[in-house]
């Protein structure tokens, strides 16, 4: 039977206590993590946020006490009135609060538990989708907890540290209009304006432009954000960035600004110093060197670009790529001559799913001898000159791609990584920082016929690339950067445009006629016409920059309710249909392609 708290306060959270608060009377509350009954001797492990405690019900005058805490069951909650003594037993090394236990006087059962489905431990073995059918139990869970305190400790640090930098945090609405660059929008539909329709937002990226036309100067907003976008372990439909939007600076502003931002989470969060100043590399030097813009500089491997070396040879997969005005590229695995054939036919179908047609490769052994898919397409010297392009050693395979720019950096650089991890040499408490800088204004898309904004509409070109923009639109570079960590993008931003007549030629080069472009972006054209300063900005993604610092392999387990792959949630079985009498108020009707 489930008691009331009765005026009892709780003095302690369990992971609170330690030797110094031996012979102190306390009282601590949470949930049965394990109870062990010795005959005559109960011992219950209480667990809370903080951690585990140790409560020992013993003694002959307390033999009812000992009768109820023998039938505590797991997830009960309970109460518990005790003195904190020296453990009795041996110390528990594996537990913050291992040397001390808590003499019981007084228990209160304060809820009882069903058996829950799987049991409440750190790294669950449990299916995840029965765990976030439970997630309320899942969240019980101490390694989810501490993931989220963490990701708690680096908001407010955030908050603390920009608000001393001068940023004011102010709110942008969630209710905005659908905009048509980018991923695709969820829609709200208006009842009073019925077949209208808000759009979520992807960014708060127009609104915080507005706020430095408006005089901020500073601006940030840890804001929820939304993109109707197939799943991955990195991505969610909604999730959240740490935005923020600065007036009166050039790139090197925002990245000091940043920089110094980084270097107090680590510290403050990890204990980690982060070595100032972090690297800096272009975009183009990215692509050349790791056929990546977000590349994971923990370990070598890089592309080598050997063109030039195989430009006569007469293996017609280079010859024919070369010849249509690709390229052909390499990466040397050290020491990985002796790679079983049936492992790299397993490399090459993976390269095929980068667009690759094929793998070429060049396997030297220990004893100097060459084993290639290509050799005898080339001549002796033609392989030796291959092989010395690409400082091949006794015992290394070299892998081999050649067509298209693209095609060839997005094979590589995968491969690569892949490379990596079948090797196990990705250092999860290693962290590599890199901004990624001067990326191509514009990215042509087959699919669309024109060229689209790599990053978004808003975004400054480089003045000395200016003048390309009408003869060779793709030559144009960007005062964007994106800063990296791991290999993976936490934040990527751009200095903004801030002339009038540049947005408007921006948005006619994207395909925008005047009429549209001021049908989707009229307030914010309009606001340029009353004096705009130069201003830049710069988003993090919170959930992978917490991810990443928690070590863990998907955001979910550092959200506290996530949804899954399709974008449904298990818990709330969101999202869900609604009756007739809302559509209907809605002005919208179900339609049934399937009819």
């Amino acid at each position: 039977m489930a008691e009331s708290m009765m005026g009892l306060k709780r003095t302690h959270r369990c992971g609170e206590l330690s030797g110094k608060n031996v012979g102190e009377n306390v009282t601590v509350m949470g949930w049965v993590q394990k109870n062990r009954n010795k005959g005559g001797i109960v011992f219950v492990d209480l667990r809370d946020r903080s951690g585990i405690l140790q409560i020992v019900f013993e003694g002959e005058e307390k033999l009812a006490l000992i009768e109820r805490a023998a039938k505590l069951r797991s997830e009960f909650v309970i109460a518990v009135v005790g003195k904190v003594e020296k453990r009795s037993g041996a110390v528990n090394e594996n537990l913050a609060t291992g040397e001390i236990e808590i003499r019981a006087e007084e228990l209160r059962i304060l809820s009882e538990s069903e058996t829950p489905p799987f049991p409440i431990e750190e790294n669950s073995k449990t299916k995840e989708e029965l765990r976030l059918k439970y997630r309320y139990l899942d969240l019980r869970r101490p390694d989810l907890q501490r993931n989220l305190m963490m990701r708690s400790k680096v908001a407010t640090l955030t908050r603390q540290f920009l608000a001393e930098e001068g940023f004011l945090e102010i709110e942008t609405p969630v209710l905005g209009k659908s905009t048509p660059e980018g991923a695709r929008d969820y829609l709200v539909p208006s009842r009073i304006h019925p077949g209208s329709f808000y759009g979520l937002p992807q960014s708060p990226q127009l609104f915080k432009q507005l706020l430095m036309c408006s005089g901020y100067d500073r601006y940030f907003q840890i804001a929820k954000c939304f993109r109707d976008e197939d799943l991955r372990a990195d991505r969610q439909p909604e999730f959240t960035q740490i935005d923020m939007e600065l007036s009166f600076v050039d790139v090197d502003d925002v990245i000091d600004v940043n920089e110094r931002l980084l270097t107090k989470l680590f510290k403050e969060v990890l204990h980690i110093e982060v070595t100032l100043p972090i690297q800096r590399m272009t975009w183009q030097e990215a692509m050349d060197r790791y056929g990546s813009d977000k590349p994971d500089i923990r370990f070598g491997m890089e592309l080598i670009d050997v063109t030039e070396t195989v430009k006569d040879s007469e293996f017609i997969v280079f010859k024919s790529a070369i010849e249509n005005g690709g390229t052909v590229r390499g990466i040397n695995a050290k020491r990985q001559g002796g790679m079983p054939r049936k492992k790299i036919d397993k490399l090459v179908d993976f390269a095929k799913d980068f667009g690759a047609k094929g793998l070429a490769y060049v396997s030297i052994q220990e004893d100097g001898t060459v084993k290639s898919s290509f050799a005898k397409f080339m001549t002796e010297e033609e392989m030796q000159n291959l092989i010395q392009a690409m400082a091949g050693e006794p015992g290394d395979l070299l892998l081999f791609a050649a067509d298209r720019n693209k095609v060839v950096w997005d094979v590589l650089g995968n491969l690569r990584l892949e490379i990596a991890r079948q090797l196990e040499i990705l250092d999860k408490d290693e962290y590599r920082f890199l901004w990624v800088t001067e990326f191509p204004l514009l990215e042509w898309s087959d699919e669309q016929n024109r060229f689209l904004a790599m990053h978004h509409p808003f975004t400054m070109p480089m003045e000395e690339d200016w003048q390309y923009i009408d003869s060779d639109p793709g030559r144009v570079r960007a005062k964007a950067y994106d800063i990296i960590l791991n290999g993976n993008e936490i934040g990527g931003g751009s200095i903004r445009i801030h002339q009038n007549d540049i947005q408007e030629k921006m948005f006619e080069v994207l395909g925008f006629t005047k009429e549209q472009a001021h049908s989707q972006f009229g307030f914010l054209l309009d606001a340029f016409k009353y004096g705009v300063p130069p201003h830049a900005g710069l988003a993090y993604g919170l959930d992978r920059l917490v991810m990443l610092m928690a070590k863990e392999d998907s955001i979910r387990d550092v959200m506290a309710f996530p949804k899954i792959k399709d974008a449904s949630c298990l818990m709330t079985e969101a999202p869900g249909q609604v009756d007739e009498a809302q559509l209907h108020e809605l002005g919208l009707e179900i339609y049934n392609s399937e009819k």
